[in-house]
């Protein structure tokens, strides 16, 4: 399996001319009735060595933090940082696999960031004494988000690796979430809904940078189109979980048939969102609200012993004939749209000179 990206880079190294890359998506897209863009593709496997090779290095990460437990506490985080960088110099430096590529970004920002929850725990209360205020335990968090940041960008500068700027954004948000709070106070016990507000607005952060990444690359055959992958994929939770919580649905309990019609709206809105800006994320992350939502509203027409099932078979079905009916669909939303802003969007229909 090839990625956009990989055929960017053979046309780059002179392996394909430009015309045949184009001459090649040209018949991907026919074949598939859609173009490459709308598949938003991105790479996850290139084999089922991928997989092998993750698993063995999730086994040789978990054996080395625990060695480095078994020493002192830093030691587990930063033997696990040290190890995913040093087999990332050859699975993805050199071997170029995607998936162990992931896991190993991933345990470097865990390692960096376990490295040093780990020196609190064992040295934490000498300095720091056993109830340190709220304040400082917010100022320790910032301060670790944001040397995991830094961490995950100089690991972006040596593997470009697109997850990389996905983790370091939410390193980032963690330390502005973490910074507010130690200025409003409330560190210790966080106001709920202070802490969603932040993480809303952090989301939305979060997605303008991935709309920042995805107009660079509007086609969507570059490395580029994947960090806006998975910025997008960071930046739907942040924005629909706040949200829903605002509604009530997290709480566990009933909710009551206005807020249920109002996540259903909300949901076709965040649809509406998806289609514009071609990415699905929005809606994967939200699926659960609104299903809560439809089963109290199949509930309080009567359903009670079928509300799951009607909830599954029409969601299930809605989605299908969205994704069937996708370039269509999203055709008809971005014809609405402003040219100026059509005109910034993926560029999966042909869009409208400026007036």
């Amino acid at each position: 399996m090839y990625s956009e990206s990989d055929l960017q880079a053979a046309v780059e190294a002179n392996v394909l001319t430009p015309e045949a890359a184009a001459a090649f998506r040209s018949h991907i897209a026919t074949v598939r009735a859609a173009p490459g863009a709308d598949e938003e593709s991105f790479r996850l496997l290139t084999g089922f060595n991928d997989i092998f090779v993750s698993i063995a290095a999730v086994i040789l990460l978990v054996a080395v933090g625990w060695i480095g437990e078994s020493i002192h506490p830093t030691l587990a985080g930063l033997g696990v940082a040290a190890t995913a960088w040093g087999l990332a110099e050859y699975f993805t430096r050199q071997r170029r696999m995607a998936l162990p590529s992931i896991v190993l970004v991933i345990a470097f920002a865990g390692g960096v960031l376990g490295s040093m929850i780990g020196f609190l725990v064992k040295h934490g209360e000498d300095i720091f004494g056993r109830q340190p205020a709220d304040a400082t335990i917010a100022l320790l968090a910032a301060t670790m988000a944001l040397i995991t940041a830094g961490a995950t960008w100089v690991h972006w500068r040596r593997f470009m690796v697109p997850i990389t700027v996905a983790a370091g954004s939410a390193a980032l948000a963690a330390t502005a979430i973490a910074l507010i709070l130690a200025v409003v106070g409330g560190a210790g016990e966080p106001n709920v809904e202070l802490l969603m507000a932040l993480v809303l607005v952090a989301g939305l952060g979060v997605f303008t940078l991935a709309m920042w990444w995805d107009r660079s690359d509007r086609l969507r055959q570059t490395r580029r189109s994947d960090v806006a992958f998975w910025l997008h994929l960071l930046a739907a939770p942040m924005i629909a979980h706040p949200i829903f919580h605002m509604l009530g649905v997290t709480e566990g309990d009933d909710i009551t048939s206005a807020a249920a019609i109002l996540v259903v709206g909300i949901y076709v809105l965040f649809g509406i969102a998806a289609l514009a800006i071609d990415r699905r994320a929005l809606l994967v992350s939200a699926l659960a609200y609104v299903l809560v939502a439809m089963t109290q509203l199949f509930r309080e027409f009567g359903a009670v012993e079928l509300n799951v099932a009607l909830t599954a078979f029409v969601i299930g079905s809605a989605l299908l004939l969205l994704s069937a009916f996708w370039q269509n669909a999203r055709a008809a939303v971005v014809s609405l749209l402003p040219a100026n802003v059509a005109n910034q969007l993926p560029a999966t229909v042909s869009p409208r000179p400026a007036s």
